[in-house]
């Protein structure tokens, strides 16, 4: 009887993990892709180094367009920067994964939203788990892309242990990054309010069977 438990629950596992992974058959899948090595990285460690300091620098060089991703950001400096880029002028777009960044999460959703700043969130996926700024995909030697583990919130900057690199002066590589961004971009839902936002699915106390947690 105990074994019969056992080949039952184990089951049940693969089948939710099948669940999990349906967002792409296996015969959807992509070739990865191979790009030259070159440009310059900028390594940032926390919380022995400031990761937070170097965005916000990426986000003052900007000149015309900074692209988001983000699992969680609830960092008001990041989004300060960001609204301030939007103010002189810098094409600003943020997509953020739906279930962390609801109201009570603290998300910066709506200061970006009340900004002006275009929004859309992420539902496909059991987690939007990207972690992304990318700067000026199209402008040659001041192309950027900043990713790593980061969360955009203030434990990711003074409690957890994390890793960001700011890749410059690959414009093939920010390229791939803004291409994939745009590919989400083109699966999520745009908001106008945070009304918007689609009803929480297959959810218990706010989670997700199955979602793991980066607060």
């Amino acid at each position: 009887m105990r074994g019969c438990v056992r080949r039952a629950v184990v089951g049940l596992g693969v089948m939710l993990g099948a669940v999990a992974v349906a967002a792409v058959e296996p015969d959807e899948r992509e070739a990865s892709l191979r790009l030259a090595a070159k440009g310059r990285i900028e390594l940032a460690f926390s919380p022995w180094n400031d990761p937070e300091a170097s965005l916000l620098a990426a986000i003052d060089e900007a000149r015309e367009l900074i692209l988001v991703q983000a699992y969680l950001f609830t960092s008001k400096p990041l989004a300060r920067g960001l609204i301030a880029a939007h103010r002189r002028g810098v094409r600003v777009e943020v997509l953020l994964d739906a279930e962390s960044n609801r109201p009570r999460s603290f998300s910066v959703m709506p200061e970006l939203l009340a900004a002006g700043i275009p929004v859309a969130v992420e539902t496909r996926y059991n987690i939007a788990h990207n972690k992304l700024m990318i700067f000026d995909p199209d402008g040659g030697s001041h192309a950027a892309v900043a990713t790593g583990s980061y969360n955009f919130t203030r434990s990711a900057r003074v409690a957890n242990a994390e890793n960001m690199l700011i890749l410059r002066g690959n414009s093939a590589l920010v390229r791939a990054y803004a291409d994939n961004w745009r590919r989400h971009r083109g699966e999520a839902l745009a908001l106008r309010s945070l009304d918007d936002l689609p009803a929480r699915d297959g959810k218990r106390d706010g989670k997700r069977d199955g979602r793991e947690s980066d607060r």
